[in-house]
């Protein structure tokens, strides 16, 4: 779990295109907090302390507090954009969050021990399916990655979600079984199986 911070900002009393380009020029991001049965609330962020905090890592799975002219309201960031040319942040959504709540968040998978995998070993690529997992987790507790163990797969295994730990208080939403990766043979290798198959198959002179 990625450790909380603290943002400062400022209310923005004007809204709009013109409003939020004056904002950037100014060194600001301009951004919005809602939900919890509340009015939306504008207000402009430091362009580097998001900046930093979007590529520092966990940005859309950490709880944060956005400290609103002495106003203090823990949100998560819930969505953002990106400048099309210099990808540099220019906008950000947060939801407020309150005490005791479960959020529904996409979690990074990370896969571990493919030294242990056989198949992996045996030239065999790892071919990933999902590389995030969407769950409902506890607002503070929600994990950086959900990790998945390859020890001992072999060419032609697969990962399911039902074979993955997901810490407690943590449940996937997916109704079904998901596959989140195979282990599948090299491509050279299925390219000479293939010609072996078809010069089995070809009749005898």
């Amino acid at each position: 779990m990625s450790t909380s911070y603290e943002l400062t900002a400022s209310v923005r009393n004007r809204v709009g295109k013109g409003a939020a380009r004056a904002s950037r020029r100014e060194g600001k991001i301009p951004a919005v907090i809602y939900g919890d049965k509340q009015p939306p609330l504008a207000i402009e962020l430091s362009h580097k302390d998001v900046y930093m905090k979007l590529h520092g890592g966990g940005f859309l799975t950490t709880v944060a507090t956005i400290n609103v002219d002495g106003q203090k309201i823990r949100v998560i960031p819930r969505d953002y954009a990106l400048h099309p040319v210099s990808d540099q942040p220019i906008h950000v959504d947060f939801l407020r969050v309150t005490v005791g709540a479960s959020l529904h968040v996409k979690v990074p998978v990370q896969f571990v021990n493919e030294d242990k995998a056989p198949g992996l070993k045996n030239g065999g690529v790892l071919n990933i399916v999902s590389h995030e997992l969407d769950v409902t987790a506890p607002a503070d507790a929600i994990p950086d990655h959900i990790v998945v163990d390859l020890t001992g797969l072999e060419i032609g295994s697969s990962v399911h979600l039902s074979g993955v730990s997901l810490p407690e208080g943590v449940k996937a939403t997916a109704a079904d079984d998901v596959t989140l990766a195979t282990i599948v043979a090299p491509a050279a290798l299925t390219s000479e199986e293939a010609a072996e198959a078809a010069a089995a198959e070809a009749p005898k002179a």
